[in-house]
């Protein structure tokens, strides 16, 4: 895989641009549109919690800050937003048409990320403090529990057939979603895990909401299902690229990019893939990670540990080839991504856009 040296001197998976007359300026206004037509939505809907929550979500998404104050934070990167509206225009719809499921997908990613926080302990999101962290444990519960009911509403309220099939696909995808979020945490207490359970474990908590981000707006478009499963297997796929350069990012990431402490995930003990990986390929440096690992599971604080030993852990894992690996799958689910859009009937333009956006996904350093 061809590599580029990040600011870390992390390695970056790169993939060759599928379609060299859609650039990186492009991708940016694919996304920046999805942001622009979803959000006044997206705020509309979080005017209606009661109080303190519509002031607590307010803050997660980074429109107002910890006082209150008007804000212009970071709001995330908008792919689950852009790939709903170029869903409906797959299905030969406005993009317009799409927003409720933008709009609806955008909720629940928000609802999990909440919890997740509170879960993992992480403090920081999006370079601020996490929810819990400023407005505690409790709000980040309610808030994560209204949004995701929000969601739904949302796409009820559209009161057609095509808004009921569209919420199936949405709750079936939280589910899975939850699923593994649970299968995430239980990894983290089990000294070993296989290849094939972590990429389960991500099929789930990352592949299915972007599933149902590309396929949402195709629903609400009157799309069949077999186009609507095809736009699945395309975000699924996307998905699992997706989450293999977080994995990269979170062990190796820039914290300046990222926004997330230096081997963020190997504070958190994650069984992410670089180190299943690492973990499975045999050898003197995967034998010795091992060891370091089971001895790490059976303290109950990392906060002794120094920064030079998570860089040893880190090193380890790239020594046994799990950066290598991870960087390798993150281009092989791509292609598989790509390849399920070649059996959908679409607007070569929007063809184009979707894989564009796959690129991006990819490349990206945060």
């Amino acid at each position: 895989m061809t590599v580029s040296t990040g600011t870390r001197g992390e390695t970056v998976p790169t993939v060759p641009p599928g379609n060299p007359a859609v650039d990186t300026a492009d991708v940016s206004a694919l996304l920046e549109r999805g942001r622009t037509l979803s959000t006044p939505v997206l705020r509309a809907a979080v005017d209606r919690l009661a109080a303190p929550m519509d002031t607590v979500a307010a803050y997660h998404f980074g429109w107002i800050d910890a006082g209150g104050n008007p804000a212009d934070g970071d709001g995330g990167k908008a792919v689950r937003p852009a790939l709903a509206l170029l869903s409906a225009e797959a299905a030969g719809a406005a993009p317009e048409v799409g927003i409720p499921g933008a709009v609806a997908v955008e909720l629940v990613h928000n609802f999990s990320l909440l919890h997740d926080d509170l879960m993992d302990g992480d403090e920081q999101r999006r370079h601020r403090d996490t929810v819990w962290k400023v407005h505690g444990p409790a709000q980040a519960i309610l808030v994560g529990d209204a949004l995701f009911a929000l969601a739904n509403e949302i796409l009820l309220e559209l009161g057609t057939v095509e808004a009921g099939r569209a919420t199936r696909r949405l709750t079936t995808a939280s589910r899975k979603l939850i699923d593994g979020q649970a299968q995430d945490i239980s990894y983290e207490h089990r000294e070993r895990v296989t290849v094939e359970e972590c990429l389960e474990m991500e099929g789930n908590k990352t592949g299915a909401l972007l599933a149902c981000a590309v396929s949402i707006g195709a629903v609400l478009g009157g799309a069949d299902d077999r186009t609507a499963d095809k736009l699945e297997e395309y975000g699924y796929h996307l998905g699992l690229a997706f989450q293999a350069v977080d994995d990269l990012l979170g062990i190796w990431g820039d914290p300046e990019a990222t926004g997330k402490q230096t081997w963020s995930d190997l504070r958190q003990r994650k069984k992410s893939l670089p180190v299943v990986a690492a973990l499975a390929a045999g050898g003197p440096a995967s034998e010795q990670l091992g060891r370091l690992l089971a001895e790490d599971a059976k303290s109950n604080d990392f906060d002794t540990f120094s920064e030079e030993e998570f860089a040893f852990r880190a090193a380890l894992i790239e020594e046994a080839g799990g950066r290598e690996w991870t960087s390798q799958e993150a281009r092989r689910q791509h292609a598989v991504a790509i390849e399920a859009l070649h059996e959908v009937d679409m607007p070569a333009r929007v063809r184009e856009q979707l894989t564009a956006l796959a690129d991006f996904v990819v490349v990206r350093k945060r």
